[in-house]
């Protein structure tokens, strides 16, 4: 029975294989492949580290099969690109099937050596076809850009790894002049400064930060034309509105007298716009913060333990948990502030604005009550949750929070705790021209007109665009502008 099997076997392969035409591929100089583009362009990418990889397809649209006879980079092996093609690499590849009505990948990367240019530079090259004698080319184009690259370079157990980038009783600047690219994290070692000037582009690599240890300062100091910008190194379109990039801005306690500032500065795509924390001490060495847009973070925008801290013309928007946590007791001022809380890459069931005052001793573990003094005026607190608004309250010590002339979104509000809020409105819609991307008012905004003139003196005379606030502020980071009809 089994040898008879056999020979049927193979029978059946012998007729197979002898049956089985040959395919062919035409010569046919009429016959050409095709392109997904003619282009294929990188965003700015930083010198030495390379870039995503982009994809370009090859159609052979013909009736026919074809062969490739050769795939070249012009530039050869100097070139900036590199081609991946069947899960080969390399900068030139021969004798490629494309059967007809099929199609092939090519991915392509780009890595720029760094030069002496501080502005983004432009470098391209070409991928070079050829099929039955018929030549075509697809552009490769990117823009350079060199930067100051920060490399973590120590540890201490517990602790992420860091480079120290302001020594104790340093003061360290950083200027417009290239983008700062961070891996890991760059500190600000105790009796330490950090300024950070106007126009400056801070780069974070996956899991980085910027960290001020324990009495170290930072001081950013963006302007309205030129803020100082937070986010992830990642420039690709992608990337723009990707949160978690990024870890964190860390502040530690500053050393008495001399406080965190934050003024005229974007902080987005990350995991915690910044973390305010006392390290074994509280001096209430103030963090202000001013003009400033926290913006698309999976994690918090602020979050703060036993802290003192001031934020006026600020925006806080799409947080993937609080856009404010305020623990361990401390004192805060919020005036002329937008929290706009729409997050809709997941499901969030925090609260945008949360308050508690107990607070656990690293040293000892044991939880302690402090007081805690909250304000908020003339501002919005928004958001897509039912309720935007919750308390854990320690009994014992002082805990005492006001809502002044502000949109409020909470079922809190009874009449037993009244007294917190002065002139608001509660659970309205504040009619933001776009709930996603610009909490700038509509013409129809509850918001206009509702602020007190008192909360908005001195630099928040102007709104976060410069616009004045007269004697009538609306509530919110942005006073409403009619539009002028021409």
């Amino acid at each position: 029975m089994n040898k008879y099997i056999g020979i049927t076997i193979i029978t059946i392969f012998v007729c197979f294989t002898a049956c089985r035409k040959p395919v062919n591929f035409s010569d046919d100089p009429s016959l050409k492949v095709a392109f997904s583009t003619d282009t294929v362009a990188f965003d700015t990418v930083f010198t030495s580290i390379g870039s995503s990889t982009r994809l370009l397809m090859i159609y052979n649209e013909n009736n026919e099969n074809v062969k490739i006879s050769s795939i070249r980079l012009e530039g050869g092996n100097l070139s900036p690109f590199s081609i991946n093609v069947d899960g080969q690499s390399g900068y030139e590849f021969s004798d490629l099937d494309i059967y007809a009505k099929d199609s092939i990948f090519v991915f392509i990367r780009v890595t720029i050596n760094p030069n002496d240019q501080n502005n983004p530079f432009f470098v391209e090259d070409k991928l070079l076809f050829e099929t039955n004698t018929n030549k075509q080319v697809v552009n490769l184009t990117a823009y350079g850009q060199n930067a100051v690259y920060i490399v973590a370079d120590q540890q201490i157990s517990g602790f992420p790894k860091f480079k120290i980038v302001a020594d104790s009783l340093q003061e360290v600047h950083w200027t417009a002049e290239k983008p700062y690219v961070i891996y890991g994290y760059a500190l600000i070692n105790s009796y330490g400064t950090l300024v950070i000037e106007e126009g400056t582009q801070i780069h974070f690599h996956n899991g980085g930060g910027l960290w001020a240890y324990s009495e170290g300062q930072l001081r950013v100091e963006g302007s309205p034309t030129n803020p100082v910008i937070f986010q992830g190194d990642r420039l690709e379109d992608f990337y723009t509105d990707e949160p978690g990039q990024w870890d964190r801005i860390w502040l530690m306690e500053a050393r008495q007298g001399f406080g965190h500032s934050i003024n005229h500065a974007i902080i987005k795509n990350g995991f915690i716009g910044i973390q305010a924390q006392t390290f074994l001490k509280n001096n209430m060495a103030p963090l202000n913060i001013h003009n400033t847009i926290i913006d698309n973070h999976t994690g918090m925008g602020i979050y703060s333990n036993l802290y003192n801290l001031k934020a006026s013309n600020f925006v806080i928007s799409n947080c993937g948990n609080y856009a404010i946590a305020l623990t361990g007791g401390g004192e805060y001022i919020f005036e002329q502030g937008t929290i706009a809380n729409y997050w809709n890459k997941s499901t969030r069931t925090s609260p945008s604005l949360f308050f508690n005052n107990t607070y656990q001793n690293p040293v000892d573990g044991i939880t302690y009550a402090n007081n805690f003094y909250f304000e908020m005026n003339n501002s919005i607190m928004s958001g897509n949750q039912a309720d935007e608004f919750n308390t854990e309250f320690y009994p014992g010590p002082d805990t005492t929070y006001f809502f002044n002339n502000s949109i409020v979104k909470t079922e809190r509000r009874n009449s037993e705790n009244f007294i917190n809020y002065n002139e608001c409105l509660f659970n309205v819609d504040p009619r933001f021209i776009n709930k996603e991307n610009n909490y700038h008012l509509d013409s129809l905004s509850p918001a206009i007109g509702l602020g007190n003139p008192k909360y908005s003196t001195g630099l928040l005379q102007y709104d976060l665009d410069g616009v004045s606030r007269g004697n009538k502020p609306d509530a919110g980071a942005y006073q409403y502008v009619p539009i002028v009809e021409e």
